[in-house]
């Protein structure tokens, strides 16, 4: 059986990019926003076509993802933060939902958002991976920007 598979395509050229920052845990925040823009240099992305917006937590990013969203002015969005485990059941709650505002974003708006916020039980494991994280919530989103252009001018044929 042959199938019909959509490459994978990274290229961020021409697209208007809103990246929403967490303030809290500041340091860990750098961290992630240093590996989205070092994706952005490395696939093409035009500078002036990139938005940073900082906002005080990770439970304020799915508000402002929502108004960047309502303005039809960007192709995807990035959310960029860190949550990290205390001692009360806080952590849960702003895990829980900002990742389900993420979603909710995405899916009511129609745009690819890429989920860079960490939630992780360390300090330490947050430094670790932020880097990285940040990088790959800035592919997740240019890569399905890319997926919806290749479907939309793609002959795809109705029997596959």
């Amino acid at each position: 059986m042959e199938i019909f598979e959509l490459p994978s395509r990274l290229d961020a050229s021409e697209m208007s990019i809103g990246i929403v920052l967490s303030r809290f845990n500041e340091e860990i925040g750098e961290g992630l926003l240093k590996g989205a823009l070092r994706f952005l240099d490395e696939h093409n992305a035009d500078p002036e076509m990139v938005t940073l917006i900082r906002v005080p937590g990770a439970l304020e990013i799915p508000f402002a993802l929502q108004a960047l969203a309502q303005t039809n002015a960007y192709d995807a969005l990035v959310a960029l933060g860190a949550v990290i485990r205390g001692e009360t059941y806080h952590f849960e709650i702003v895990s829980n939902e900002s990742a389900r505002g993420i979603s909710r974003a995405a899916v009511d708006f129609n745009i690819p958002v890429g989920n860079g916020v960490l939630t992780c039980d360390t300090d330490k494991q947050a430094s670790e991976r932020m880097e990285q994280k940040g990088y790959e919530a800035v592919a997740a989103a240019v890569e399905l920007v890319n997926m919806i252009d290749t479907l939309c001018e793609s002959e795809i044929d109705d029997d596959k």
